[in-house]
């Protein structure tokens, strides 16, 4: 009999850790972090601690407590034991998100880790440029180990990093879990690589969507699922339900022809807030930046992304044809009327070398900095009408030194759906009374989510026996489907 654990994504949006059991295997869709949850207990400087493994996690409520999935090094180190093998199988990861796949982080090396190549690319940014203590995806650097001095007597703590068993999964190829036949189904969301899985079981057929849209800048990838996945006569579809309270979509297209018409109307610097890792949304400003003859203005870590996506098979603009900000860190030494105090003496920045300067930047940023199309603040400051300056919430700062005059703000990322998010985003709102910056967040937003009506015709034409709402907060708005002969089944939350 093939069973199906919920340990998140339940009653919830994201989570998702859902575990399948075959006769003699098993595996998980997802791992992710449930934002609610964690936001009940933790904020930005009240983290879980390393050194109690995963006991923090699992005491919040944060992670399941299942023997045999969980790395060594943790366990180890709190008094636990470590099974000899894995408990599961494997980890299919619908996408990079990371409420579908923080959570690797505490998974022992040796449980392969199934996910696209775009997926790949996306966690290798998060893990290279991330300043998470819980950020290890693509690696493990096990902890709390003691070896001998090299000189002298005693111990001294050591860090070994080792790689995980990464799977790159092509799409519609399949692979083997056990006697689970898996196929990987490209779909489209906010950002790349986002998978779908069809699974062919002994027993049981089942989908299970992840996340999905059909309003995106490749609908077809998510048109194909549906084929695809009706082809399997599926008995069981774990179906996502994000906007399944929703009518409305905005897509990109839509979202281009918008700004484009309102940055056309100032002539101030543009300065718009959209996700990191959504590289459609990159692609959209960066056509309005060409319509509207300015340059788009990316981050450090957004140019970093961009580049691990030059040279695969992608649409994305090419890192010269944007402009890489470089902002002001450590001793701030970016121009020459910046000045380091030495031995009592003011020396010009410039005179100490570009060497110290880079002393500053951390070692995958430096790269970067001697690109051509690189800027900083002073030049927004002198020729604001030639840019669209992409700053996030943790990039707000450097509006002190830009100082942007008749400028405007577009907010062209998701409303706040929990508590920290609304707090953060009236501090948003005061940055930008501060420096008398307009507001613009209305239709300025593609969901990555399919909107109701969509996501009810979905399951309609892939036409499972039972249907699994997740990563929703709206579940009864999946009860029509009885009327086509769909049971709905709410799933219940595993009890450790």
């Amino acid at each position: 009999m093939t069973n199906i654990n919920f340990f998140g994504g339940v009653d919830e949006i994201g989570g998702n850790k859902i575990r399948v059991e075959g006769k003699n295997e098993s595996f998980f869709f997802d791992f992710g972090m449930a934002f609610s949850k964690a936001n009940d207990y933790l904020s930005e400087f009240l983290q879980p601690r390393k050194a109690n493994g995963i006991l923090d996690f699992v005491e919040l409520g944060l992670l399941p407590c299942i023997k045999g999935i969980y790395r060594e090094d943790y366990l180890r180190h709190v008094g636990l034991s470590y099974p000899k093998e894995p408990s599961v199988d494997g980890v299919l990861i619908s996408h990079s998100h990371v409420d579908h796949v923080a959570y690797v982080h505490h998974l022992r090396e040796d449980i392969p880790i199934y996910l696209s190549n775009e997926s790949y690319l996306i966690l290798k940014a998060l893990e290279d440029t991330g300043t998470s203590s819980f950020s290890e995806y693509l690696h493990l650097k096990k902890t709390f180990y003691m070896s001998p001095k090299v000189r002298g007597d005693g111990y001294k703590r050591t860090s070994t990093k080792i790689k995980r068993d990464i799977r790159i999964v092509e799409p519609y190829k399949k692979f083997n879990i056990g006697n689970f036949q898996i196929k990987s189904a490209p779909v489209d969301h906010s950002l790349p690589g986002a998978s779908a899985f069809i699974v062919e079981g002994e027993e049981e057929t089942i989908v299970y969507t992840g996340d999905l849209r059909f309003h995106g800048r490749n609908p077809e990838l998510t048109r194909k699922f549906v084929r695809e996945a009706a082809k399997a006569n599926p008995t069981i579809m774990i179906s996502e339900g994000t906007r399944i309270d929703k009518k409305e979509n905005i897509s990109e297209d839509e979202i281009e022809q918008r700004a484009s018409s309102e940055i056309a109307k100032h002539k101030g610097l543009v300065v718009v807030n959209y996700p990191v890792r959504d590289l459609d949304r990159l692609l959209t400003f960066y056509k309005v930046a060409q319509d509207t003859e300015r340059k788009l203005v990316i981050s450090l870590k957004q140019a970093y992304l961009l580049k691990l996506f030059q040279g695969t098979d992608n649409v994305y603009p090419d890192l010269s044809d944007v402009i890489i900000y470089k902002p002001r860190k450590g001793w701030g030494l970016i121009g020459d009327d910046n000045f380091a105090c030495v031995e009592d003496e003011w020396l010009c920045a410039d005179k100490m070398g570009a060497k110290e300067s880079l002393r500053d930047y951390k070692k995958w940023e430096r790269e970067f900095l001697e690109y051509d199309n690189v800027i900083n603040y002073k030049d927004l400051q002198e020729n604001p009408q030639d840019y669209i300056f992409r700053c996030d919430f943790f990039e707000l700062k450097e509006l002190i030194d830009i100082k942007p005059a008749n400028g405007v703000y577009i907010k062209s990322s998701t409303e706040p759906f929990d508590n920290q998010m609304e707090i953060n985003e009236k501090k948003v709102h005061k940055w930008l009374k501060l420096f008398n910056l307009p507001l613009f967040d209305k239709e300025f937003h593609a969901s990555g989510h399919a909107n109701g009506q969509e996501i009810l015709n979905m399951i309609r034409d892939i036409n499972p026996e039972k249907v699994y709402p997740v990563h929703t907060v709206y579940k009864d708005k999946f009860k029509e489907l009885c009327d086509d002969g769909i049971e709905v089944i709410y799933p219940i939350l595993h009890k450790n």
